[in-house]
């Protein structure tokens, strides 16, 4: 019983940075129809940012601010000076353009900081609180709940209760009628690559000082897991990416714990197979889906 119930606390916690992931990979495709493969490697290097002004400066949390303002930073550069170029008439057009923004990233990456894991400490302790002999949450997992929780709360405010929310998702929706409104279509596409970025760039911080260390491929497996949430949920639901990352990072940590960590791939792709075969559009897909 106890190890259920830490194998279940992990997989939350573990689950709420997929779904931070897979929320980004939700605002891209919500606002341009693309699945932004770059992310990840976006992402990794904004933790590099952070890797950098922390060791400059002894501070974890001057690194951390730095890792977002290089997100949003990195989102509007990408959507301005590449992504707005390319030509849509096919959507493998966007993914072989994203594909080659990881190979350049990662390259850059792997000749200024070299091929090494360097570590990144957490700013709080990942001992668990044992509470009646089981092992629970630790300080750190309580700073990820809480840090995704509050992105959640807060997008979910800027979309539903502001004025600059409402021009992003009718943007999105309705591009040539929000237009004819007055709407800055490609400023909020901007704004919803910024946005993504950044998020993308706080799961990367807060994920990577749990692996291995920072290096230039640290998201690549972060990422697929988050693909998988993304699309288990759902690529046009915020909520379906929270509960998809969820259910990926809780169903990693059971396979993770009872069978094998080499089998837990197999069963986010078996999870996929289950899926797409009984709701392909993802668990919280609307009836309809909107047409680009």
């Amino acid at each position: 019983m106890s190890e259920f119930v830490y194998l279940t606390f992990d997989g939350l916690s573990r689950g709420l940075v997929y779904a931070a992931f897979a929320l980004a990979l939700v605002l891209i495709w919500r606002a341009a129809r693309i699945v932004n493969f770059a992310q990840g490697a976006m992402a990794v290097s904004a933790v590099y940012v952070a890797y950098s002004v922390t060791n400059a400066t002894g501070s974890y949390w001057l690194g951390f601010g730095a890792a977002l303002l290089a997100g949003l930073a990195l989102g509007v550069i990408v959507e301005r000076v590449v992504m707005r170029f390319v030509d849509h008439s096919s959507p493998l057009n966007g993914v072989v353009v994203a594909l080659g923004l990881v190979l350049i990233f990662q390259g850059v990456l792997g000749i200024v900081y070299g091929n090494e894991f360097l570590p990144f400490e957490t700013p709080f302790s990942r001992d668990a609180f044992v509470v009646g002999g089981v092992a629970m949450l630790s300080r750190y997992d309580l700073f990820v709940f809480g840090t995704v929780g509050a992105v959640v709360i807060a997008l979910t405010l800027l979309f539903t209760r502001t004025a600059v929310g409402l021009r992003m998702r009718a943007a999105a929706f309705a591009p040539d009628v929000s237009r004819l409104l007055g709407v800055s279509v490609g400023g909020m596409l901007t704004l919803g690559w910024a946005l993504a970025a950044a998020v993308g760039s706080l799961a990367g911080i807060l994920v990577v000082p749990t692996e291995l260390g920072v290096h230039p491929t640290a998201m690549d497996v972060v990422f697929v897991s988050a693909f998988a949430a993304a699309v288990v949920g759902g690529l046009d639901s915020p909520i379906g990416a929270v509960v998809g990352g969820l259910i990926v990072g809780v169903l990693l940590s059971y396979v993770s714990g009872y069978i094998d960590v080499t089998v837990a791939p197999m069963a986010v792709l078996a999870l996929l197979v289950v899926v797409l075969l009984g709701r392909p559009g993802g668990l919280f897909s609307s009836s309809k889906a909107r047409v680009a």
